[in-house]
């Protein structure tokens, strides 16, 4: 899967968030290890803690389908326009718990400048 096709699918899946609260929509996108894509959105909650992160559902639905590495995550996200949008401390734990050296973290903003982290 090419960064951009994994751009668009986490660019889908923000389509989808539900942030009635802060407004901020997320969409990520990860491939594993058994080359299958992961994607999941922001779920706000009334009550902050029990929102979930786009990030987290992903790499929920990675392992429910038995992916435990993944090899690249996009994320996406902003108010209205996409903007470079970086994990939180939490996700960025998430994602360290199923990443390795090689883990590629993508981002692209609506003009085009990407971020690639490792």
């Amino acid at each position: 899967m090419t960064d951009e096709e994994l751009i668009e699918a986490a660019t889908a899946a923000r389509d989808k968030a539900y942030a009635r609260y802060s407004g901020y929509y997320v969409g990520a996108a990860l491939f594993d290890e058994h080359g299958a894509t992961h994607v999941s959105c922001n779920v706000e909650n009334a009550a902050y803690p029990l929102g979930s992160c786009a990030e987290a559902g992903a790499i929920a639905a990675m392992v429910a389908a038995g992916g435990t590495r993944i090899r690249k995550i996009a994320i996406v996200g902003g108010a209205g326009e996409i903007a470079k949008c970086t994990p939180c401390g939490g996700c960025r734990q998430r994602i360290k718990e199923f990443a390795d050296g090689d883990t590629l973290i993508i981002m692209r903003d609506d003009d085009g400048e990407w971020a690639r982290y490792t």
